[in-house]
């Protein structure tokens, strides 16, 4: 099957390892991996800060940048959830409603592309430590994905899974809640790495880049030691 990657901005920008894991893992079941070039932000950012009409500027080019894909699969469920809500934004619309039925109809966060569409549950991957796993807010509440990273990690060999204390608490990131409600944000974050010190995991596992980020840089600036990682590098860890 054709699939095109929808890379997303932390990716691109902070993290391309993490597309590169997920063009590997992806290539490595059968999968005809394909990058449009033409994407862009999905506009989230914009949306959220209000700004509607220009926020739909960027989803009108994601919709033209991923016209022609069979499948399109992104590391992040934030991301991929607000493509998912395109078709709400656009209800209405004669020129772009169907593009954005069709874009949310065939667009996939990674985890959820590998079990629920190829029915895959274990990738072959060897990665050993102690992990426990931050479920971010937009991928558990806005796309729905609960059980299939916890599945796939289950399957690795070598993987201690521990869960994370008050797992579905906010880090605090939120993209820009975190830069308008900076001191709210802080005492979050900072509740979730004293969460994730209880379980004295070696790392801290996620599927999307804005949090991890957030949990990561605030355990740095506490001198911890757990190692965060996105879940495509744990999954695309072989031998």
């Amino acid at each position: 099957m054709r699939v095109s990657i929808f890379i997303t901005c932390l990716c691109d920008i902070f993290s391309p390892h993490v597309g590169k894991h997920t063009v590997e893992i992806l290539e490595r079941f059968g999968c005809e991996v394909d990058f449009p070039e033409l994407q862009t932000c999905c506009g989230q950012p914009a949306y959220n800060s209000g700004f509607f009409k220009e926020s739909k500027e960027a989803m009108k080019q994601m919709m033209r940048a991923f016209k022609d894909s069979e499948y399109v699969v992104g590391p992040s469920g934030s991301c991929v959830g607000m493509l998912k809500e395109y078709p709400n934004l656009f209800k209405g619309d004669p020129e772009w409603e169907e593009e954005a039925r069709k874009l949310a109809d065939k667009s996939y966060e990674l985890t959820q592309f590998l079990v629920d569409v190829l029915k895959i549950v274990d990738v072959g991957s060897t990665f050993k430590g102690k992990v426990t796993y931050h479920p971010s807010c937009h991928m558990t509440r806005l796309l729905g994905v609960n059980e299939a990273p916890i599945t796939l990690l289950k399957h690795i060999d070598g993987v201690e899974l521990i869960e994370l204390p008050v797992k579905e608490d906010c880090c605090g990131f939120g993209g820009t809640f975190a830069v308008k409600n900076a001191a709210i944000s802080e005492e979050m974050v900072t509740e979730k790495s004293q969460h994730v010190t209880e379980t004295k995991a070696e790392y801290l596992v996620g599927g999307d880049m804005g949090c991890l980020f957030n949990i990561g840089g605030k355990m740095q600036r506490e001198g911890k030691k757990v190692e965060v990682v996105h879940i495509a590098e744990i999954l695309n860890t072989i031998g």
